[in-house]
């Protein structure tokens, strides 16, 4: 277990965890993080545990992960010693997270065969840049995009 001791001013924290100061702070108000400790002249102080966990944090923000994800990692780890049950829900986020990751990857290889095909459009010989001229193309033919569904985004 890591000690409760010594207090790390915010700036600190940030250079011991790799956690800039502004994410530190916003992960405090998405509750992943909860430093209440202050120092006399208020400056939030946090301790090697609480370095520990930005640590934690920037590996799963690392992987992708997204903070719903990171918050349901951590309370799971906070719930640890409940149960095999607990022990295994690591898992299952895992496993939401690795579906994620394919179905990007997926995205990704259609993305990649499109902007090739942009790209071979273009070989530099021409008066003008073909590439911008099919973008123009494409914005004049493609039907306006519908917003992802709530949910569909991932971080």
């Amino acid at each position: 277990m890591l000690t409760q001791s010594p207090r790390h001013r915010i700036g600190d924290a940030a250079r011991l965890s790799g956690v800039p100061a502004a994410n530190i702070r916003y992960y405090e108000k998405e509750g992943l993080l909860c430093s209440q400790t202050r120092a006399d002249n208020r400056y939030r102080l946090y301790s090697d545990e609480e370095v520990h966990r930005l640590r934690f944090v920037r590996l799963c923000r690392a992987m992708d992960m997204s903070l719903p994800e990171v918050r349901s990692l951590l309370q799971i780890d906070a719930s640890a010693g409940a149960g095999a049950h607990a022990d295994h829900a690591a898992c299952a986020t895992l496993d939401e997270h690795l579906q994620h990751v394919r179905t990007r990857l997926t995205e990704l290889q259609v993305l990649e065969a499109e902007l090739q095909a942009l790209r071979s459009r273009c070989d530099g010989s021409g008066a003008q840049c073909q590439v911008i001229q099919a973008l123009h193309a494409r914005a004049d033919t493609d039907p306006v995009p519908l917003p992802l569904p709530a949910g569909k985004r991932h971080v």
